[in-house]
């Protein structure tokens, strides 16, 4: 059984070195693949530079900067290809944690569970570092996802998280519409729309304490209006 976990990256410097050495150190022998959108800082160079040390480490690298959802499913593609049994997205910074990896793939290893979910918001889940207005403006919009879409999952934008190969298979992925923060929420919705099995295992969010956000109005906005968007949808 192989494991890919995809790790988009933009001006990541200050952290690819250690995630990545982090995340190869684990027993459960991942592989990982890092989709990079031409970092000026030099990111791609150094992970380019590990690639040289260790044959479970891959790197593509787009030709602009295109958004987050676009960048997973380039990831996702190429893990399709490769005939990867478990693919996971988590982010560079270490906001999460690495260590969760192996809890992931072993609630997805287990017959109920096609998609496991890294969640903030079950029981047992938690976020440190963060200014208390991104907290509420992140809890409630997990609770107004729940209620447009009417789906039972707690973190509903949520980004760490383990697939099943047939899941991704399954999704059509030249038709998933967002590339920001709504991605997230569309790809559950859509593994749940089709019948796949989605749960959540409780995880510690930590914000970045190296580089810079990506996160900005816009990302909500297209979050907020999506989710109608794909409630609409769900109609046709």
């Amino acid at each position: 059984m192989k494991s890919l976990v995809i790790i988009p990256t933009y001006n990541e410097i200050e952290n690819i070195e250690n995630i990545i050495k982090t995340v190869l150190a684990l027993k459960d022998g991942f592989h990982i693949l890092i989709v990079d959108d031409q970092s000026p800082d030099g990111t791609a160079d150094k992970v380019k530079e590990l690639i040289n040390h260790n044959e479970r480490l891959f790197i593509e690298e787009r030709t602009e900067k295109s958004g987050l959802g676009t960048a997973y499913i380039h990831g996702f593609k190429w893990a399709i290809n490769k005939k990867y049994d478990y693919i996971f997205e988590m982010d560079a910074d270490f906001s999460h944690d690495p260590h969760d990896l192996p809890r992931l793939l072993k609630r997805c290893q287990e017959e109920d569970c096609d998609v496991c979910v890294g969640s903030r918001y079950i029981k047992g889940g938690k976020v440190e570092n963060w200014p208390k207005s991104r907290w509420l403006i992140s809890y409630y919009a997990s609770i107004y996802v729940r209620l447009i879409l009417m789906i039972g999952i707690k973190d509903t934008t949520a980004g760490f998280k383990c697939y099943k190969r047939k899941v991704l298979e399954t999704i059509n992925l030249d038709k998933i519409w967002f590339i920001g923060y709504a991605f997230q929420i569309e790809m559950k919705y859509s593994a749940i729309k089709l019948g796949f099995k989605v749960k959540e295992i409780p995880i510690t969010f930590k914000d970045r304490v190296l580089g810079d956000s990506k996160m900005n109005m816009g990302i909500f906005k297209e979050a907020f209006w999506g989710v109608i968007k794909l409630k609409t949808k769900s109609f046709k």
